[in-house]
């Protein structure tokens, strides 16, 4: 394929994927539409806790961990890029990550070594140490210094004004995309709530959402939604110096003195209300972990949907059979982490550049099958 560049793209969703989608198109030279349901940056993207590692990365496969090892690479220099654009800093913040009595511990290390991260047992008493308020009584540790999270509200936000800021970008919000275009075999557009939008190319970015848009061509997306809740404290700027994980919930400390706390795994459909008895199980992991919380006030809490698939590998590339249509959805746990590599891969395959990584793992064609 030709470096095409000035072709018409709309990309539909606004979340992390879809806004750096369009960016990364945009600033390679194409006009971009990104039309979003409600507002950009107010589901997946802002509900998680936005960890720049996936929680257990040993357990996924190497489609992941490319894009994850490439992402976390990126992240730093993409908060700097946004900061200096618009002002508005992501907070990418580096804390390190602490897993705790972990039951795959031996095969974590053996992953460590074969992919050469810095992930290494720490004896307790340092641990205790260098993270005073966890709970005495942990038997194992593990730890990786570089690990970082991003404060993902702002990131969402540094995106969508990035994207305002260039003259060939067009955002729609509050615009809900109904179904596609086809003429000739090849999609050419999207129909929304307010008007037909013609397009060159098609990126569906819909997370949870996905699924549902790809059903009206009669193709069966395997992305569902899966819902967490999280719940937010506010403590002292320096209570937790490090993110910890322990019994598969997690605390993440931002530099404001705000503790994250999560998260629940639900298969409840796309209903996202939050619920008492997830706060008392939060709560209850919240305290267990860092008993001081028993003290703190919860300041929020919420529920998001991701977009689950099989084995948390997303689609990115284009549909076979629909001509002109693309996608970067399916990330499950893992958007924000992936956003960055995801979003240059998808924009490298668009444009006929050397891709960062092998894109075959992620190619829809063999993974999408056609509605029972």
């Amino acid at each position: 394929m030709p470096n095409d560049v000035g072709i018409r793209v709309t990309v539909i969703g606004g979340g992390a994927l879809g806004l750096l989608s369009a960016l990364e198109l945009a600033v390679s030279g194409c006009s971009v539409q990104l039309i979003e349901r409600s507002a950009t940056g107010r589901e997946a993207s802002w509900a998680g806790g936005g960890i720049v590692s996936p929680l257990y990365p040993w357990r996924y496969s190497l489609a992941v961990t490319a894009l994850a090892h490439w992402s976390q690479d990126f992240y730093p220099a993409l908060s700097r890029q946004l900061l200096e654009r618009t002002g508005t800093d992501p907070q990418v913040h580096v804390t390190g990550l602490y897993w705790l009595d972990l039951e795959d511990q031996t095969e974590a290390l053996e992953w460590a070594g074969r992919q050469r991260r810095p992930l290494s047992r720490v004896p307790l008493d340092e641990v205790y140490v260098r993270v005073p308020p966890l709970r005495r009584g942990y038997s194992t540790a593990i730890h990786m210094a570089d690990v970082a999270n991003v404060r993902n509200p702002r990131l969402t936000r540094a995106l969508r004004e990035a994207l305002l800021q260039l003259p060939n970008v067009t955002l729609r919000e509050d615009c809900a995309v109904d179904g596609f275009i086809q003429e000739g075999g090849r999609v050419v557009g999207v129909r929304t709530s307010q008007e037909e939008v013609r397009a060159d190319r098609v990126v569906l970015c819909a997370g949870a959402w996905s699924g549902e848009l790809l059903a009206t061509l009669g193709l069966d997306l395997p992305v569902e939604p899966v819902k967490g809740q999280m719940i937010l404290f506010k403590c002292a700027e320096d209570f937790l110096p490090s993110m910890v994980l322990a019994k598969g919930r997690y605390a993440i400390p931002r530099r404001d003195g705000h503790i994250l706390v999560g998260s629940t795994l639900e298969h409840e459909g796309f209903d996202k209300t939050p619920t008492e008895a997830a706060l008392e199980s939060l709560r209850a992991s919240a305290i267990e972990m860092l008993p001081a919380l028993a003290e703190a006030e919860v300041v929020g809490h919420w529920a998001g949907l991701r977009p689950g698939s099989p084995d948390g590998i997303p689609f990115i590339g284009p549909v076979p059979g629909f001509d002109g249509l693309w996608l970067n959805c399916g990330h499950y746990r893992n958007g924000l982490v992936l956003a960055p590599a995801s979003c240059r891969l998808l924009t490298d395959l668009m444009l006929g550049r050397e891709p960062i990584v092998d894109p075959a793992p992620y190619a829809p064609g063999a993974r999408l099958k056609p509605l029972a």
